[in-house]
């Protein structure tokens, strides 16, 4: 008698062990790595060389997050919808994991990958940095909250703001610089795909805000005001969530394929172009401020670069523009002799 999968068999005669492959249709350990083809919105990376994924992912952010950022900050332009940030990061975490389900539901294999803690981590983390940014547009303009969530870096508070607002945007670029290292991790470590990611985090994080927003009795006004305006609430509310959808989807790949630091880097590229399409479409005061911010976001983005390659990026050190600095001032002392 023989046994499947390594077990041993005995008869009269002698042993022998029989020993049979798994065949695909079979479960594996969900710990155990396997070559699978890379797909974002039904794009087969896996057949592109790196430079080429890497173009299709940058362009996928660029497009899909201008879209959405033009569209949050439309929704917090509707009279009286300030005070309601976590609930549309309630509906957009909602409109997420429908998403992620009928994506998850199109591939071959459903299966979870990744560990339910590594998941409630995640979905803490996201719930801290979607809600708080959504939340703080109740009390900064879109701009000041986006140079915020650029400096990931260097954390450096801009006066002149609600002090409310840079205290929810401040834990927002925690939880940003976060995640973004959790997700690769987890993603690498158990080879989970985009749609697995964004399934399991958001629903989970759906159920953090529902049970706090119950809890301060946050749900009843929101509600209450949305069905007022369905259109301009639900309605944005579902083209800024699929637009954010399809973005997540390129940055997730962005993360497995290039690391979460140069994911970092095209989002904070992106967010500065956000920036200069908020003043174009929508009317604001414009101070001296947002220049020194917009300078932060290029030397946060060089930092990210700089970090990534310090072996090929030869900085000069102190020694060195010191005896630069002394041979100056040796050749104006010597020019002015002449």
């Amino acid at each position: 008698m023989s046994a499947k999968y390594g077990l041993v068999g005995y008869n009269s005669s002698r042993k022998h062990i029989s020993i049979s492959i798994p065949s695909s249709t079979e479960v594996m350990s969900p710990h155990i790595k396997s070559v699978e083809e890379l797909r974002v919105l039904g794009i087969n990376l896996s057949s592109f060389s790196a430079p080429t994924q890497f173009f299709i992912c940058v362009a996928g952010v660029f497009v899909f997050y201008l879209i959405y950022g033009y569209l949050q900050e439309l929704i917090f332009s509707v009279e009286g919808f300030k005070p309601f940030g976590w609930y549309l990061t309630l509906v957009q975490f909602g409109f997420y994991s429908m998403f992620g389900l009928v994506e998850l539901q199109l591939t071959q294999d459903k299966r979870r990958r990744i560990p339910g803690k590594t998941y409630m981590i995640i979905a803490f983390l996201t719930v801290g940095t979607m809600g708080l940014s959504n939340t703080s547009l109740g009390y900064l303009n879109y701009p000041t909250q986006v140079i915020f969530k650029c400096c990931k870096l260097i954390p450096v508070m801009i006066g002149g703001v609600f002090i409310q607002g840079v205290l929810l945007i401040s834990l927002a670029l925690c939880a940003d610089a976060a995640i973004g290292n959790v997700q690769e991790k987890a993603m690498k470590l158990h080879n989970g795909s985009n749609s697995e990611m964004v399934l399991y985090s958001y629903s989970i994080g759906f159920v953090y805000i529902l049970t706090g927003l119950l809890c301060v009795g946050g749900l009843g006004p929101a509600v209450a005001f949305c069905s007022e305006h369905p259109v301009k609430t639900y309605g944005y509310a579902f083209f800024f969530s699929l637009t954010g959808y399809f973005g997540i989807s390129f940055v997730l790949a962005l993360i497995k394929l290039f690391g979460a630091l140069v994911a970092v880097t095209v989002t904070t590229g992106r967010k500065a172009m956000t920036i200069i399409l908020s003043f174009m479409f929508f009317a604001k005061p414009f101070t001296f401020q947002y220049i020194w911010g917009g300078l932060l976001v290029l030397f946060g983005i060089f930092l990210n670069v700089y970090s990534k390659n310090r072996e090929k990026i030869k900085l000069p050190s102190i020694k060195d523009l010191r005896s630069w600095l002394l041979t100056g001032k040796k050749v104006r002392f010597l020019s002015q002799n002449v």
